[in-house]
């Protein structure tokens, strides 16, 4: 049987890498998740905000080896977020660099059969959440695979990352001059399909044209376990806390498909055919022309009072792809907004 699973290149992700025994500290104070609960078999995603509590970026945190932290950004904001960074180091005993260049990001998709083989060959999930075995048509399994939701395992030329559950999905993070962590053997797959699992699992992302513009919640970093309320001090936390023990987030991200043929990108904002407004986190074109996008609008039955409570600008005037209302059908998530 021929296994189903897809390698995807990500080359628009990029890699800041944080070094040094004051790693996890530093971070502690910088980021919203709860730093000291990343380990070999546990990645983390935290935001990292500005004082206002504004999405600077997201990071998926990942640890190569004691004491060396990675996170997978968009390239795009490696640079930035490096350089935002290391103003606060001071004395900490951290060295941080954008080495997007000398690492390779990939994404490896679940088509159908590839649990299935895997168990045929003895690939049963653990106590420990490995349970998928990858390996080519033709040749030895390669290694096992997280079976948990942000589970990691270290191999000898990566690490694999558990990232989505419907398909399931991993990042494979390796050093750009080692050997090629996924076999040849596998179905190449393009970077729309890894992007319409993100949208379909409502899983946001922040990029140049959105950066500083969401507070964690209208991300719903939140429901994601992205942020640790019971945790210290880091920036933006007293907005971040307010908005949380308030309940005052009526802006949040939905998903929507639109029923004529659009183009979105990310940070194109326009206003829905029920007159909300919106601001696109992540959008992809369907075959027919549709678009299938994430974007941050009020919830349907927040008042106008409401949702000007919300630390969020009014929408920007719509661009031209949105200058008319847009008809959009509501999609559910898959997991629940909180009231």
């Amino acid at each position: 049987m021929r296994n189903a699973l897809e390698m995807i290149t990500l080359e628009d992700l990029g890699i800041v890498r944080m070094r040094g025994v004051d790693a996890v500290r530093f971070l502690q104070g910088q980021l919203s998740n709860d730093v000291a609960r990343l380990s070999p078999g546990q990645s983390l995603l935290a935001g990292y905000h500005n004082p206002q509590g504004r999405a600077i970026a997201l990071l998926r945190l990942v640890q190569w080896d004691a004491d060396d932290i990675l996170a997978v950004v968009p390239r795009e904001l490696a640079g930035v977020v490096t350089s935002r960074l290391s103003k606060f180091v001071l004395r900490a005993k951290v060295k941080i660099a954008d080495e997007s260049a000398t690492w390779r990001v990939a994404g490896l998709v679940d088509g159908g059969d590839a649990a299935a083989s895997a168990g045929a060959r003895g690939g049963a999930a653990d106590a420990g959440g490995v349970g998928v075995t990858l390996a080519p048509a033709d040749g030895p399994a390669l290694r096992e695979l997280p079976a948990v939701l942000h589970a990691q395992v270290r191999g000898d030329a990566a690490v694999f990352v558990r990232v989505g559950d419907e398909p399931p999905r991993w990042l494979a993070i390796s050093p750009a001059d080692g050997p090629t962590p996924v076999s040849a053997g596998y179905t190449a797959g393009d970077r729309q399909t890894w992007l319409r699992h993100d949208i379909a699992a409502g899983q946001p992302q922040v990029y140049a044209a959105t950066s500083e513009e969401f507070v964690a919640q209208m991300l719903n970093l939140d429901v994601l376990n992205a942020i640790a309320f019971d945790k210290g001090c880091y920036t933006g936390q007293e907005v971040i806390a307010r908005a949380h023990y308030r309940g005052r987030v009526k802006r949040r991200m939905q998903r929507f498909i639109s029923r004529d043929a659009h183009s979105l990108a990310p940070g194109d904002s326009g206003q829905l055919a029920d007159g909300r407004a919106f601001k696109v986190v992540l959008a992809t074109q369907l075959a027919d022309g549709r678009c299938d996008f994430l974007a941050v609008a009020p919830l349907l039955g927040s008042t106008n009072e409401d949702a000007a409570s919300a630390p969020m600008p009014p929408a920007a005037t719509p661009s031209a792809p949105s200058a008319a209302p847009l008809i959009a059908d509501p999609v559910s998530l898959p997991y629940a907004l909180p009231d």
